[in-house]
């Protein structure tokens, strides 16, 4: 019983600096902006006075849920999650088999070409790529127009495709690490027993590898989902960079931004954050029970 008690003292002890640093980073933020939330800023008197700070209940996740530019924004996301989760992953995955494959050569070399993109910031990241975009600067263009190919990375049309290339390039070596690192620990022998039975490259690594990363595969699309939804800083430098279709509230994340720090509207940046954390929360449940059904099934 003593030896019960001092085991969970201990663990105790050493679980506190992380809920302490949980409820510091995570709870107390999150708790704050849903009271922010249910406030407003209005101006006293006839308009001359300063301002009050008044509690407004459900308003400002009326008004965000009724704005037109915060519905689109959901519009956009939906799309580039249509395209951006199956290419991420899929790239990742096909990427981790080829090296992992006794086919491959210089394992080390392509793993650190294919990470290093995920080292340069996001800023930095879009920068460059913002350049590469802009006609009569970037050499990619003018090989594209030299080659009788015109694209347009800034219409209404290319904003989309140029923002998921972006994110592609920034994350895809990373997701590619992981996935590699779980190939990594799959049993040789596993793998042996099938290449004995006849199993060729292309069958092994479908039906025997990519079954038994199946964890790793989950925990990627459930990352990538999340990130998917935080979209923010890649059209955001697109959009302060260029004259291009990327407007201030192209992403429910700048949606909210804008309304701070432009509008000084905090409640309804605090709502339409909120809306967007309970969207990420619900689609991260249904990934987490669709990905858990079948792999009960299985």
């Amino acid at each position: 019983m003593k030896a019960r008690t001092r085991t969970h003292a201990a663990a105790g002890v050493l679980l506190t600096p992380f809920f302490v640093l949980f409820t510091l980073v995570m709870v107390v933020p999150i708790g704050y902006a849903v009271w922010l939330s249910l406030f407003t800023e209005k101006q006293s008197g006839l308009g001359f006075g300063g301002t009050e700070t008044v509690f407004s209940g459900l308003d400002n996740y009326t008004a965000a849920l009724g704005d037109p530019a915060f519905r689109e924004g959901f519009a956009v996301l939906l799309g580039y999650c249509v395209f951006y989760i199956p290419l991420m992953i899929g790239g990742a995955l096909a990427l981790a088999l080829l090296i992992d494959s006794t086919l491959a050569r210089a394992r080390r070399f392509f793993q650190l070409a294919l990470f290093l993109p995920h080292a340069v910031p996001g800023i930095i990241a879009a920068l460059i790529w913002v350049y590469l975009y802009t006609p009569q600067l970037s050499p990619v263009v003018d090989a594209m127009e030299a080659g009788g190919i015109g694209f347009d990375f800034f219409a209404p049309e290319g904003a989309l495709p140029s923002v998921i290339n972006i994110a592609l390039w920034e994350w895809l070596g990373y997701n590619m690490v992981i996935f590699y690192a779980a190939l990594q620990a799959v049993d040789r022998s596993v793998l042996e027993a099938a290449t004995v039975d006849g199993a060729g490259a292309w069958r092994t690594a479908l039906s025997i590898k990519v079954p038994l990363i199946r964890a790793s595969v989950v925990m990627v699309a459930l990352f990538t989902v999340i990130g998917s939804l935080q979209l923010f800083t890649e059209p955001l430098i697109i959009n302060k960079g260029t004259g291009s279709s990327v407007t201030s509230t192209w992403t429910p994340n700048m949606y909210a931004y804008t309304a701070a720090f432009d509008r000084n509207d905090y409640g309804l940046a605090a709502a339409a954050s909120v809306l967007l954390a309970l969207t990420a929360a619900l689609l991260s449940f249904a990934v987490t029970r669709f990905t858990g059904r079948k792999g009960r099934k299985a």
